[in-house]
């Protein structure tokens, strides 16, 4: 028991110290245990879109592929692929002669929109938007697309 005031000097630093030790403590705790359910609920902040320019004329075969995707244009609408594959991220290639994309890690194969033929993926291919750019004459003179 402190009977001198220097005694209970120390002995109320002592307890003010390990108190607000103690309150920090917590509060890393907290941040600690709230970090995680933040990731959890969707806390992340989305990437601006990346905009790819293809020129055209594309190829007598129709398609154009990049490193993120591959891109047909026939006489309908132009659409774009993604070239990841769902099941382990292999970057995929497109086989002209069988009109398929294939995986060439795991031999995932997909048809050119994109659909899961077999494999062992599990989900088809993400596609993006593709805008066809014109000139004044209505030719196409290039296409833009949106990652």
């Amino acid at each position: 028991m402190p009977t001198t005031k220097a005694e209970q000097g120390v002995d109320g630093q002592r307890r003010q110290f390990l108190s607000r030790s103690l309150q920090w403590a917590g509060v890393c705790f907290s941040l600690l245990l709230i970090s995680p359910l933040l990731r959890f609920l969707g806390y992340t902040v989305k990437p601006k879109p990346r905009y790819v320019t293809v020129a055209a004329p594309l190829p007598l075969s129709g398609y154009h592929a990049e490193r993120d995707f591959i891109l047909f244009a026939g006489d309908d609408e132009p659409f774009v692929v993604s070239r990841t594959c769902t099941h382990l991220g292999c970057r995929l290639n497109f086989l002209e002669d069988k009109q398929i994309i294939e995986c060439p890690c795991h031999q995932s194969r997909f048809t050119p929109h994109g659909k899961l033929i077999s494999g062992p993926a599990k989900k088809n291919l993400p596609t993006f938007t593709v805008e066809t750019k014109k000139t004044d004459e209505g030719t196409i003179s290039g296409y833009v697309v949106t990652l």
